[in-house]
């Protein structure tokens, strides 16, 4: 596991036909443009994939696609969240997990737990869980952050493994870092964040901007886990005004805007999120053209 989880994986986009319904050979385009360009792993059903507005019918369909498709090329981590408890230990204690190496699990987001509530719903979770569980921590979207210290206390679980950290606060990172298990996977949540977080000891990202750029961005971060971090500036400079139109208007409509330009798969998405503006598509485009 220390090293199936190492560099960059990505979450996945969940394609849609006009009509909503889920595309899925766009879906295999999208898989097969990812391990083409060199991607280390592979994360279905992350927020990426838009997995709030998709059934637990097509959620199954996904991950039994997924697994089909990549046909044991790269491993495979599972998106599987809520803030419901037993609902989550449900879904983790019935997953097929033949084939998948872990489970991204988001904190628990709008209920606002306590620290001692995100610790006994990440500790039923694990308890219950046929595979490793990553935390994953991101304020911006749950509505609470998940302290160092309720991270430190996790790490110590037996059957959670890393975390995905997206709060954007270098302090925390660092400490995180200072005081955690050997083999506990420190990995980004934010595409902008993941070369100097690698400087300070993370292993990788769980990326956005992958999905639409896999080889440069793999290739960047590669480059940070080798210590090359001259030859990694170059690329991160060539990501950033990308990186940065994807979530100008909220993610993912900016990376599938990116996607259909790059000829990959469509760009809707599900209400109650929307596609980027008239002027961020040209924007979009133009950046394409010039890449």
């Amino acid at each position: 596991m220390s090293t199936q989880l190492r560099g960059t994986g990505v979450a996945l986009v969940t394609p849609f036909n006009p009509d909503g319904s889920v595309d899925f050979p766009g879906l295999k385009n999208l898989i097969e443009h990812l391990i083409a360009g060199g991607v280390e792993y592979l994360v279905p059903m992350g927020t990426t994939g838009e997995t709030a507005t998709l059934s637990k019918e097509e959620k199954k369909k996904i991950f039994d696609f997924v697994l089909e498709t990549n046909n044991n090329r790269v491993p495979l981590v599972a998106g599987i969240g809520g803030n419901n408890t037993s609902a989550v230990v449900d879904q983790v204690k019935n997953f097929k997990s033949e084939g998948f190496s872990a489970i991204l699990s988001v904190s628990p987001y709008y209920n606002k737990p306590a620290q001692e509530g995100i610790f006994q719903h990440y500790k039923q979770v694990a308890e219950n869980s046929p595979l490793p569980i990553i935390l994953y921590n991101v304020p911006g979207r749950t509505g609470s952050n998940m302290t160092a210290q309720t991270t430190l206390r996790l790490a110590e679980l037996e059957n959670i493994i890393g975390i995905k950290e997206a709060s954007g606060n270098f302090e925390q990172f660092m400490e995180v870092l200072k005081y955690k298990p050997k083999d506990f996977k420190f990995i980004s949540g934010d595409d902008a964040l993941a070369l100097p977080m690698i400087a300070l000891g993370a292993e990788g990202v769980i990326s956005v901007v992958g999905n639409a750029f896999p080889k440069d961005y793999s290739s960047m971060i590669r480059k940070c886990l080798e210590g090359k971090f001259d030859e990694a500036r170059t690329l991160h400079y060539k990501l950033t005004d990308i990186i940065n139109m994807l979530f100008a208007e909220g993610s993912p409509a900016g990376v599938k805007a990116f996607l259909k330009e790059l000829a990959i798969c469509g760009s809707p998405v599900r209400l109650p999120l929307v596609d980027v503006s008239e002027n961020l598509k040209a924007k979009i485009l133009n950046a394409v053209k010039n890449y």
